[in-house]
């Protein structure tokens, strides 16, 4: 899953980015108003993080030009201000979530995590895919009862494709949802990623469609 945070606080900006990183996810970071919303018009997100008071374009204004253009990206507000008024009018604005700072970041993941899962309309947090049994809030994957051992990257790309079972999805869209600036264009590493979950996971579950993409499917023999 790809998230956008936006921040202007240097020290908060490492380590949420740090702590993201760490659970598997993309991260974009943008320092001010005008990089975030520039980030968001330019890219796909299952969640942005976004800071209310910034400079260049305060928080609520990105969220509300967000809104305007059409993108309706799941959003998080920051704010160090605790106040009805002020949680309402971020609401209202369109946003999905509301933290307040200074705040726990195992609650931010949770938060964060929760809306990717309602960016494809999930709400139960187990799923069984033939022999595979997912958890989607433990981030554990066992297979006819034996736990499998996943990096936090292949965690979220086997997440993804639970999430769009049945779908074939384009190589390019795993790439923009998976992975960061940090992956250099023209490589491989979707290719590599999927040849590891099917070596764990084993044959007969990622079905490749050449020239289209990748899907998570049981068929029956």
């Amino acid at each position: 899953m790809r998230v956008l945070f936006v921040e202007d606080s240097s020290v908060l900006r490492r380590s949420v980015r740090r702590a993201l990183r760490h659970e598997g996810y993309a991260v974009d970071v943008a320092e001010d108003g005008a990089e975030g919303l520039a980030a968001a018009q330019a890219n796909e997100y299952d969640a942005i993080v976004l800071d209310v008071m910034l400079p260049k374009l305060d928080g609520l204004t990105v969220l509300r030009r967000l809104r305007a253009a059409g993108r309706q990206t799941h959003v998080l507000l920051l704010t160090a201000r605790d106040t009805v008024a002020d949680r309402v009018e971020g609401l209202r604005q369109g946003a999905d979530d509301y933290l307040v700072k200074p705040f726990a970041l195992d609650e931010l993941l949770a938060r964060v995590a929760a809306l990717c899962r309602r960016a494809y309309g999930a709400k139960e947090s187990t799923l069984r895919i033939g022999a595979l049994d997912l958890d989607f809030s433990a981030r554990r994957v066992s297979r006819d009862g034996s736990p499998v051992e996943l990096t936090a990257r292949e965690w979220r790309l086997l997440e993804y494709l639970a999430r769009r079972l049945g779908e074939v999805v384009p190589r390019a869209e795993i790439e923009a949802h998976i992975y960061d600036e940090q992956v250099e264009p023209m490589s491989n590493v979707v290719d590599t990623a999927i040849y590891a979950l099917r070596q764990k996971l084993g044959s007969g579950l990622i079905h490749t469609r050449r020239g289209l993409g990748y899907m998570l499917e049981v068929r029956e023999e």
